[in-house]
């Protein structure tokens, strides 16, 4: 998923002084990268030099992300889209939770830091090791997103179903993610998504638009 600067809720508990030390690390890691890249360019930015720019190691950036892929891509909202997932009520119709929590998402991503999320997504197309790398990242949150179809549907999270569909989901929005990209960020993200969902939902229409 898209990194966005929230505050948490006031219902959910208060950051510890050791994790907001955290966050505020990999923010700055992460900003820096994001500032490198746009000067310039994604090949000629090194560890080094994002750690200069964030003022920490590059042993340091090594411990917060395994790969400067991992830099562009790597995000804290996972676990809260899931865990508002799991919130909606239990009568509401599956598409129609998912769609709520794909809106979420990308509400707050494309509000609170829009240029970083466009620069994520042409990262995605432009850049081969980006790209593989995120390919290798789906299985991770596909893995997240079985726990949650498994804990609504009641199906075992390592059925044939969940996984099916839980990495068609995630391969879908990859592809949502990549033709906004690929098409200069031309329309509106949400209305791709619904377009996607529907797909999912209801198969290929009879015509394409």
């Amino acid at each position: 998923m898209t990194p966005a600067r929230t505050s948490p809720p006031a219902d959910r508990p208060q950051l510890g002084l050791r994790e907001r030390k955290k966050i505020k690390t990999r923010t700055a890691i992460r900003d820096a990268t994001y500032a490198l890249i746009e000067e310039q360019g994604y090949e000629a930015t090194t560890i080094e030099q994002i750690a200069e720019r964030a003022e920490v190691s590059p042993s340091t950036v090594f411990r917060y992300f395994p790969t400067k892929e991992d830099i562009v891509l790597t995000d804290e909202y996972d676990p809260l889209l899931l865990e508002e997932l799991s919130a909606r009520p239990a009568d509401e119709p599956w598409m129609d939770s998912l769609r709520h929590v794909m809106r979420y998402a990308i509400g707050a991503a494309t509000t609170d830091e829009p240029e970083v999320t466009k620069l994520r997504m042409r990262l995605m197309v432009e850049v081969p090791a980006v790209r593989s790398r995120m390919m290798e990242t789906m299985s991770v949150t596909g893995g997240l997103l079985c726990q949650a179809v498994a804990g609504r549907t009641g199906l075992a999270p390592d059925s044939l179903e969940v996984r099916v569909f839980s990495m068609s989901l995630i391969g879908g929005l990859l592809e949502v993610s990549m033709y906004w990209a690929e098409n200069d960020f031309q329309g509106d993200l949400a209305d791709l998504v619904d377009r996607a969902m529907e797909v999912m939902e209801k198969g290929l229409p009879t015509e394409i638009r």
